[in-house]
């Protein structure tokens, strides 16, 4: 007996990409203050606290802060402003 199967691709249609440059890079990190950015997926609060304890070990020259994103997949207005007003650098880290 034949059955009619209908299949629909979850990922919708992807909206066009403009390309931007990077920010130039630093010359050192030394005496910066540097953002670790939670963007709230799975391993990314943990891996930006391993991060943030490296750095204190490894470079405690470089101020650190850890700033934890509201939603994923949304953007944060206050983390956003925060992060571009004090912030000499950051990394933003997506999880697994």
């Amino acid at each position: 007996m034949a059955t009619k199967l209908t299949v629909l691709d979850p990922r919708g249609y992807a909206p066009s990409v403009e390309g931007k440059a990077i920010a130039p890079s630093l010359e050192t990190l030394d005496g910066k203050t540097l953002y670790l950015v939670d963007g709230r997926f799975n391993g990314s609060a943990a891996f930006m606290d391993q991060l943030q304890a490296w750095f204190t070990e490894h470079m405690p020259s470089v101020n650190t802060r850890v700033i934890r994103w509201r939603e994923p997949f949304e953007d944060d207005p206050e983390a956003s402003r925060e992060i571009q007003e004090h912030a000499d650098a950051a990394i933003l880290g997506v999880g697994i």
